[in-house]
């Protein structure tokens, strides 16, 4: 079992936070977090985590413990560590032997609650869902129509514990913020230049806005602006970018496939407004603060959408939305091979969005 602890000093109750897997996930848990640290600011708190989705939270100051809990999944930042059962059987021995007070189980599977139960905590919080109460000591209703943050902030609540604030948070060191310094000026971009940035691709493709229309926006935002644009995207998006910068009168800055995780957040941080669709890049950019316009079609973004104050979501309702996603077997393609929930998203409202954002960030500049 590979973990990553800190000095163990605390002298109050042992806790076990239970929310593993996606990037996205992982960064909602921090406002949880840190109202349980606020309550309990003594006790010891460890978070299981997938190892693949850790790194966006490097420098948080509300945990103790990150401890890594990796089987094998058909999702791509499993690593498959705990693959036997001898793994699975030594990862729960090595939970026991911390002699935890309390657990609070995030995750919604039926197996996370197992692992929480075979932990040997007696006391085990968490969503009563799956079946799980009998494995829990207080079960806490999953509401499908708020933010995934306020379903975990409601297991706070029903355990008594004081729910303050409910904002996103990152932390950057000293060495990434240099190297976003770096990037920026050997490209030739002033510090007071506008840098806006897009990510235009989707694991699904049938999730995207068509790669024509980030094209189209990213000329308008060219010309208003004056503005730099910086695409963001993985090692497999660098094909795709060719066609978008072929119809771009000034280059574009490039973060394609060539920077790790925290070298993206870095660069995220110093960008005046972010237009992604439903990915997690998108959660990045909100727990950074920086203003943001998230495009959807098929899924909803009541529970998973991004949260912050400065974030704004494009989307049209249909009657099937959202979907179940089975393209195309509920509703007819369009002639660029996209559902119609997101060719229904204009370039011209997206333009409007990402407007008012530049314009509310220049009068909050202003009033400083």
């Amino acid at each position: 079992m590979t973990m990553a602890a800190m000095t163990d000093n605390r002298t109050g109750k042992r806790i076990l936070v239970l929310r593993y897997r996606f990037i996205g996930d992982t960064i909602l848990t921090v406002p949880f977090l840190r109202n349980l640290r606020r309550a309990e600011p003594d006790a010891y708190i460890a978070w299981v985590v997938a190892p693949g989705s850790s790194e966006v939270i490097q420098g948080t100051p509300y945990v103790d413990e990150l401890i890594f809990w990796d089987p094998p999944t058909i999702h791509a930042d499993s690593r498959s560590t705990h693959k036997t059962l001898g793994d699975k059987l030594g990862f729960i021995r090595e939970l026991r032997a911390r002699r935890f007070d309390k657990v609070y189980v995030l995750k919604r599977s039926f197996g996370s609650a197992v692992i929480g139960f075979l932990s040997g905590a007696p006391k085990r919080v968490g969503f009563a869902t799956e079946g799980r109460s009998l494995l829990l000591t207080k079960g806490v209703p999953y509401r499908h129509g708020q933010h995934e943050v306020q379903n975990f902030l409601d297991v706070l609540r029903a355990d008594g514990v004081p729910v303050v604030d409910d904002h996103l948070e990152a932390w950057l060191s000293a060495e990434e913020k240099a190297f976003a310094d770096d990037f920026f000026r050997e490209r030739g971009v002033g510090e007071d230049e506008l840098v806006i940035g897009m990510h235009p691709f989707a694991a699904n493709p049938p999730r995207a806005w068509h790669l024509d229309n980030f094209t189209e926006l990213a000329r308008a935002l060219q010309k208003r602006h004056a503005c730099r644009i910086l695409f963001f995207g993985g090692p497999r998006d660098k094909e795709a970018l060719d066609a978008i910068r072929g119809g771009l009168d000034v280059p574009p800055l490039e973060a394609v496939g060539s920077t790790t995780l925290r070298q993206t957040m870095a660069l995220l941080s110093r960008c005046g407004a972010l237009i992604c669709n439903d990915s997690g890049i998108m959660h990045l950019a909100a727990s950074l603060q920086v203003p943001l316009v998230a495009l959807f079609g098929p899924q909803s973004p009541v529970k998973f959408g991004p949260w912050g104050k400065v974030c704004r979501v494009v989307r049209h309702d249909f009657p099937c939305s959202p979907c179940r996603q089975r393209f195309f077997t509920e509703c007819e393609p369009s002639e660029r091979g996209r559902p119609a929930c997101i060719e229904a998203i204009t370039v011209e409202e997206v333009l409007a969005e990402i407007e008012t954002l530049l314009a509310a960030g220049d009068r909050e500049h202003t009033d400083r």
